[in-house]
């Protein structure tokens, strides 16, 4: 097989703003703003989800190597959701699994993976989805020696798609990464995509509403940070601010307001947080927003097994995800379509 590092020109990585090989930087979030935010966001912010590389290849087998800076244990998640990738053929709602490939034990340590996948002999395009956790060092793609490696298609929607949220919105506990709602849903839609959850950070920090603020161009803003605010007090005192900045830099900007999924009928502060968000949405439309929108996360995980999408109560397993990405898919495919 012939090798290519992911820094080849046909090979385009999407959902990083740091993707450099040389140093072995694959991030999230560049250090201007890590340095800008609380300390929950240093790690964080270095890890890569939501993050994808892409190219065509008419190889019928492919290799992907990549070395992680350690592998270090998170008790909700099994290693192919926390370290490990995913491999797709084609995309929308045609994509094809082709399989995961993960670190067997956890380490300290540097630890590279190395695993081949198997496909048609078309050109077709692939996805690559990073691990959800682990902090990358460096990824290298193999194709046949005899196959063409070639730049993949554009995306259908190619501005993208920008989450802001908890560590729901990041991928926990997905059991790889592929199954993030995020992913999956942008998946569907054959968008690109900015995933910026964070498991217990992000709290509607002024700071990173200009951040988001300053993306010149999206498609859709997915905003959730229920989970992180520690009380209904702070939700109700950062969530409109925060969407208020987002809104001044882009006036026609469609966005989903979203509650937490694991919403428990009768429980007093869920209830107040879920206020606290319509709230932000009920000014706005009455102000005349026409491009604001309200998911109620109530209705996420059905009514029927709901007790099943979860690992822990809280954080959405496989069938709780794709549960929280068929209720989204409807409205954001319609607001696209726009």
């Amino acid at each position: 097989m012939k090798y290519f590092d992911v820094s080849n020109k046909n090979i385009k990585i999407h959902g990083l703003n740091v993707a450099d090989q040389e140093r072995g930087q694959f991030w999230r979030l560049p250090q201007e703003i890590v340095d800008k935010m609380p300390e929950g966001y240093i790690h964080a912010g270095k890890r890569c989800t939501g993050g994808r590389l892409r190219f065509k290849t008419n190889s019928t087998k492919i290799s992907v190597k990549y070395i992680l800076a350690r592998v270090t244990v998170d008790i909700c998640m099994p290693l192919p959701g926390s370290a490990g990738i995913d491999v797709y053929s084609r995309y929308g709602t045609d994509a094809k699994f082709l399989g995961y490939a993960a670190p067997v034990a956890h380490s300290n340590d540097q630890t590279a993976i190395e695993k081949v996948f198997s496909k048609s002999s078309e050109m077709e395009n692939i996805t690559v989805n990073f691990p959800r956790n682990e902090h990358v060092l460096a990824m290298e793609i193999g194709v046949e020696d005899n196959a063409k490696l070639l730049p993949p298609d554009d995306y259908h929607i190619t501005r993208p798609i920008v989450f802001y949220g908890s560590s729901i919105t990041e991928g926990g506990c997905a059991p790889r990464p592929g199954n993030q709602y995020t992913s999956i849903l942008c998946r569907w839609l054959d968008a690109d995509y900015y995933c910026y959850g964070f498991s217990g950070a992000a709290k509607g920090e002024i700071a990173f509403a200009e951040f988001i603020a300053a993306h010149k161009d999206m498609s859709l803003f997915v905003y959730d940070y229920d989970h992180n605010a520690p009380d209904p007090e702070h939700l109700l005192k950062t969530h409109e601010p925060f969407f208020h900045i987002v809104r001044r830099a882009h006036p026609k900007l469609p966005v989903i307001l979203m509650t937490r999924p694991d919403f428990k009928a009768g429980n007093s502060d869920n209830q107040k947080r879920r206020d606290a968000v319509y709230r932000t949405f009920i000014n706005a439309k009455n102000s005349g927003d026409e491009n604001i929108y309200f998911i109620d996360g109530e209705q996420f995980f059905g009514f029927i097994g709901r007790e099943e999408c979860t690992i822990d109560g809280c954080h959405p397993n496989a069938l709780g995800f794709m549960r929280m990405a068929e209720t989204i898919y409807p409205l954001a495919k319609s607001l696209l379509g726009k």
